[in-house]
């Protein structure tokens, strides 16, 4: 009890010290009182009053050294007492400063009786001197001081025209008063109450402490992740190595019994080995017929085989966490691996296990855990095959499947809880949409209203969500299905084709620019646009848009000005060639964001989780490229008029 009554008293001390130093003087007298009243005891604030003391006596020194023209006892208690960051910092400070140099550098011209000392004079005009040559040099550019500068070369300044102002008898008094007004001025400033300087030295102090904390955190798992990729690549070296270890011993036990090693069987070995870093055309164009050939290859690791059998299994019977440690592990194989022939190794060795149960007709598969009532293994689920979407192999492995189709659908209508599953979702939809026979589905299966329906109110959506949905709203409106939807909507369409022109997510441009030329290509929707007029709101933004989008508005108004053709007129592309995709893979960042599970002490994760449980033997694969179509460059000064990712427009591929 003793401790809180005298913590109270100094509490209390702290806030009568703010309260006098704030001059809430009324406030003061009624707490003061009040105290009185109640027998609370008020502790004087340690230091308050000699602080107080000690002020006035510093600058009671200051100003009789001022007065009796004593040059270096007033500068040491100037520099001693008047904090740096205030003398160099504040423009009144340092004109003062400038104009107290002057004040004792004439003082002994116009205080003296009779003739000042020379000796004396010359020491003072010398300091003065050596002023305006160092810190004084600051204010050399400023007009009022410039004339100030000649001062020490004057023989006489007293009768001088420009020095006449100094030595006047009131030009030393003002200054008096000024360096007065000025000391009090910082004396307050320095008496600051100790509860506001408690208040700002820990709100300081945490704030640095957070940001060692947050820095120290962020450098950590940088080094981290370095280490676990050296880690991982050691690992994957070692198993690997291990592999053909194992197959060239039963190759030398073939050789012994008569059995030849062909120069096929060594290239095959050495385009596993490989073919990271090396192209397989050149792996496989080595003559390793000639000794030492393979010496001379880089060693490159490759990432081991993995048990798929087993791996399936626990996707399907393990426990939730185990299912979502694995979805992740394996998406992270597939978006860390280096592009071309290691990551390639990766997804043909998932396709031709048929990770995903694809080509399986089992009720139970791996495609179900999009249902799960889990959200986490939903969510990785969706990021995994998000992932396949994002390369061209992986796309058509799942368009093998039309309930994967139907699956994406379901799960983008009905996910409201996770942002980041329905962003995934409708990422592997949007890279669906590359491919003609998936973008039929969707058109048939209404998603156009659907993605009108959602971006009526854009300000609601995450920035990959809306680009996604626009994106893939124009890749379903180049076809004349879909041209021919919209058109049953074409009023509601165009309206918020025409507000997102105008949205600050500029990302989204070339898809809105994209959507709004095909569909004016149908009479009935330029019709419409022109009722509600649509020229004018494109001609508002030829005058705020940069030269590519103008462009491209121009296209747009010469479309919604072309003449008309009667309605049915408009040939239909279905039967067209269905690879109508690029043959780019983009693997985005966003993949691998917000990651919702992090491993506790001693449980596994990722590729350490992979090659500890789950190591295989001989499932990686090669398997040749599917030649893509012919690459047909886009011209940014047109409207895009075929099927693009946001992933594949934002790095310049052509289309």
């Amino acid at each position: 009890m003793g401790d809180i009554l005298a913590h109270e008293s100094e509490l209390l001390g702290l806030v009568k010290e703010y309260l006098d130093f704030a001059e809430f003087e009324d406030t003061l007298k009624t707490f003061s009182k009040e105290c009185k009243i109640k027998g609370k005891p008020l502790c004087k604030t340690v230091g308050g009053s000699f602080r107080d003391s000690k002020s006035l006596t510093i600058q009671k020194d200051l100003v009789a050294a001022f007065d009796n023209g004593d040059q270096k006892v007033f500068f040491d208690l100037w520099e001693e007492h008047v904090s740096s960051s205030v003398r160099d910092g504040d423009s009144f400070a340092q004109k003062l400063e400038f104009y107290l140099h002057i004040h004792f550098a004439i003082y002994l011209l116009k205080y003296s009786v009779g003739r000042p000392d020379k000796e004396e004079l010359d020491e003072k005009i010398s300091y003065f001197k050596t002023y305006l040559e160092t810190k004084g040099a600051a204010l050399s550019q400023t007009t009022e001081f410039l004339p100030f500068y000649a001062l020490p070369f004057v023989p006489n300044p007293m009768v001088h025209p420009s020095f006449k102002e100094l030595f006047q008898d009131s030009w030393t008094p003002e200054l008096k008063l000024k360096l007065e007004k000025f000391l009090a001025l910082i004396s307050k400033a320095s008496n600051t109450p100790k509860l506001l300087t408690i208040y700002k030295e820990n709100g300081q102090s945490n704030k640095e402490i957070l940001q060692q904390l947050h820095q120290q955190l962020v450098e950590a798992e940088r080094r981290s992740m370095t280490y676990l990729k050296r880690y991982n690549k050691i690992q994957a070296d070692y198993h690997n190595l291990i592999g053909v270890t194992a197959e060239l011993v039963d190759s030398l036990e073939a050789t012994v019994s008569g059995k030849m090693i062909t120069p096929e069987y060594l290239q095959s070995v050495c385009v596993r080995l490989f073919s990271n870093q090396m192209r397989q055309s050149l792996a496989h164009s080595v003559d390793f017929t000639r000794p030492g050939t393979v010496r001379k290859l880089k060693d490159v690791p490759l990432l081991p085989s993995l048990d798929y059998e087993k791996l399936k299994k626990d996707l399907i019977l393990g426990s939730d966490r185990l299912k979502a440690f694995l979805l992740q592990a394996l998406r992270w194989r597939l978006t860390t691996s280096h592009p071309g022939e290691q990551r390639e190794t990766v997804l043909q060795a998932y396709i031709s296990n048929d990770l995903l149960d694809c080509y399986s007709h089992n009720q139970r598969s791996v495609l179900q855990l999009l249902h799960s009532k889990s959200d986490v293994v939903r969510q990785y689920m969706a990021r995994l095959i998000n992932a396949f979407a994002s390369l061209a192999e992986g796309r058509l492995y799942l368009a093998q499947n039309t309930k994967v189709l139907q699956m994406l659908e379901g799960r983008l209508k009905e996910e409201d809880k996770d942002i980041i599953t329905r962003e995934n979702v409708l990422g592997a939809l949007q890279k669906f949409s590359l491919r003609r026979p998936l973008q039929t589905a969707m058109i048939q299966d209404g998603l156009i209203f659907w993605l009108v329906d959602v971006l009526k109110d854009p300000d609601c959506l995450s920035d990959y969500t809306l680009e996604y949905s626009v994106a893939l709203l124009m890749n379903l409106c180049l076809r004349s299905t879909g041209k021919n939807m919209c058109a049953k909507v074409a009023g509601l369409v165009l309206k918020v084709l025409s507000d997102l022109l105008g949205h600050e997510n500029h990302e989204i441009q070339p898809y809105v620019n994209g959507a709004l030329y095909s569909i004016l290509s149908v009479p009935s929707i330029r019709e419409e646009a022109r009722a509600m007029g649509m020229e004018d709101i494109l001609r508002c933004f030829i005058k705020e848009g940069n030269a590519e989008m103008i462009r491209q508005i121009e296209f747009i108004i010469k479309q919604l000005n072309s003449e008309e053709l009667p309605d049915g007129v408009l040939e239909s592309d279905d039967d067209e060639d269905e690879d109508d995709e690029e043959d780019h893979d983009i693997m985005e960042a966003d993949l691998d964001k917000d990651e919702l599970i992090q491993p506790q002490l001693g449980e596994l994760s990722g590729e350490k989780l992979l090659t500890t449980e789950y190591l295989g033997i001989m499932t990686n694969t090669g398997k040749t490229r599917r030649k893509g179509l012919a690459n047909v460059q886009w011209s940014g000064d047109e409207p895009l008029q075929r099927p693009v990712t946001p992933g594949g427009h934002r790095n310049g591929y052509p289309v």
